[in-house]
């Protein structure tokens, strides 16, 4: 009889190198998780990990019987980020194994540390509805399906999220960041994005995705379709990666809140997009996933920006809405999201003849209490599903598995455009415009801009790039001398996704007038208490 684990969860990542005769030892090392992933039915174990650095490999789980190591049936290859994942039905009622999991790339084997694992089917749900509402969450939620949302701020001092713990207080699905048309932003959520949807999904979550978006400066309708289909692919390739849609996949969401494509110096936004064109942004969008995914995606957002923001639209009305709504009791029997707090009611693409909007998940709330879901950071947003656990179950139908083309390149050529340069004096920044393509003709959808002095004694003060569109820059440079400078533009991508590049670019500046000294701001001497922005929400 096998013996699989079902409440022990235990993590690896140190490593046991076996080299191959004539093989050197490679740095590669293979982490190992195993978890009992609550299931309508049949209980399931899930083996996941993750090869370091990332790589494909086979992946092959074995057992250890009381006298030796015996590799089983269960094997897998890793995704080219290095993840992988092995799912099986716990056919014993109790019992308790011991694995591990070896990992060959090329002649060379790596193997993790055992991991001990216990399973305990003698206490069952009664039906598919118990499994998804328990007797607290359905009180908290007026019987309504609880799921969450996470991104690094639920991460604070790189701590990580249990898990368990979340799907034992009653959360069954949790929707993770998984990009950002911000470079920095968007390194920064790669970090923790494979680790937690693994750990989610073996913990018994299902798990979302979500893109937060930044629009271009631009009213040109094909530039913004452009930039559209560029931060879709950017979505495309990191979901790629991953192996494309699992079993236990909800489709991917949209965060689109925001319509300032410019901010002044000091960071107030002086421009935003017109309502037509951030409506033709989200549905190309939208339709491009969709027509990739085969799957519809979710559009995250907020009443008052869709009223403010975008046109009414039948097309993005075919998509499923996630509102924000706070403050509003979702365990009220005629709570509804989307109302005006007074009378009348918000018009957009999702509103309703009685004032309230057609939504499927409804972030009610931004202050839930992280330590009671295994969650480091003091809060955590709430969400409810909208349905059955049947029409839940149905988000999750389609597959979607990445092709090669579909996978994000490595090191992809690029072609720099220089648009403008704008250099007076030394008292002004120099601004420069410039814009970087992929081999095919489309943006570049990650990296940045750089200007770097040839003569190495030139330090520069200051350099700020702003993304003003997917493979679009303003690069602004303070502090550079007098005269000629000499140097190079360079884009730069850490990722390697497309290829650094780089354009011959000299800056002639004149010496500024000596400006007076600004007198200092007095400081305040009374300060206002701080805004308790939990007050008026709910704190489940």
């Amino acid at each position: 009889m096998k013996r699989l684990a079902l409440l022990l969860a235990v993590v690896l990542t140190c490593s046991i190198f076996v080299p191959v005769a004539g093989a050197a030892t490679a740095k590669t090392s293979i982490s190992l998780e195993v978890q009992s992933t609550p299931n309508a039915g049949e209980s399931l174990v899930t083996f996941y990990g993750q090869v370091t650095p990332a790589a494909k490999g086979t992946v092959v789980i074995s057992s250890f019987d009381g006298v030796a190591w015996k590799e089983t049936s269960l094997k897998t290859t890793s995704t080219s980020s290095g993840l992988w994942r092995i799912t099986t039905v716990a056919t014993a009622i109790k019992a308790e194994g011991q694995y591990k999991a070896t990992v060959t790339i090329g002649k060379k084997r790596t193997i993790s540390k055992p991991a001990n694992f216990k399973v305990d089917n003698s206490k069952t749900f009664a039906d598919s509805n118990a499994l998804f509402i328990t007797a607290e969450t359905s009180k908290l939620t007026g019987g309504r399906i609880q799921g969450s949302d996470v991104s690094r701020w639920q991460h604070p001092n790189d701590k990580p999220i249990d898990f368990k713990k979340m799907f034992d207080a009653g959360m069954r699905f949790v929707l993770i960041k998984a990009s950002d048309a911000q470079e920095a932003a968007d390194i920064e959520t790669m970090k923790w994005l494979v680790g937690d949807r693994n750990a989610a999904q073996a913990a018994g979550l299902y798990t979302g995705m979500y893109h937060f978006a930044y629009l271009p400066n631009s009213e040109d309708s094909e530039y913004v379709i452009r930039d559209a289909k560029a931060q879709a692919q950017k979505v495309i390739w990191r979901l790629a990666s991953l192996g494309g849609y699992n079993e236990r996949d909800l489709p991917l969401a949209l965060d689109l809140e925001n319509n300032c494509v410019k901010k002044s110096r000091s960071g107030v936004c002086i421009k935003t997009m017109s309502r037509s064109m951030v409506t033709l942004w989200a549905e190309t969008w939208l339709k491009t996933i969709e027509e990739k995914t085969g799957r519809k995606p979710f559009l995250y957002s907020y009443s008052q920006f869709l009223e403010a923001a975008t046109s009414r639209s039948e097309t993005l009305r075919q998509y499923p809405l996630w509102i924000a709504h706070y403050g509003v009791n979702p365990a009220d029997p005629i709570a509804q999201p989307g109302l005006r707090p007074s009378i009348g009611c918000f018009v957009h693409s999702w509103s309703t003849a009685n004032c309230s909007s057609q939504w499927q998940i409804w972030q009610y709330s931004s202050c839930g209490v992280g330590s009671k879901y295994g969650v480091p950071s003091a809060r955590l947003d709430l969400n409810v599903f909208r349905g059955s656990p049947e029409n839940f179950l149905a988000l999750i139908q389609g597959k979607w598995l990445p092709d090669v083309v579909d996978l994000m390149p490595i090191n992809e050529p690029t072609k720099m455009n220089l648009i403008s340069v704008a250099a007076t004096d030394t008292n002004d920044p120099v601004e420069v415009n410039v814009e970087v393509f992929r081999n095919i003709g489309t943006p570049v959808v990650t990296g940045t801009v750089v200007f770097r002095p040839i003569d190495p004694s030139i330090k520069v003060k200051k350099q700020t790039a702003v993304r003003s569109a997917s493979g679009r820059w303003e690069l602004t440079i303070e502090g550079l001398p007098a005269g000629l400078t000499a140097g190079t533009l360079n884009y730069v991508d850490i990722s390697k996704t497309h290829s650094d590049n780089e354009l011959p670019l000299s800056i002639n500046l004149m010496v500024g007038p000596i400006l007076p000294t600004p007198t200092p701001t007095p400081k305040p001497t009374a300060t206002k208490p701080p805004v308790d922005s939990c007050a008026k929400q709910i704190k489940h």
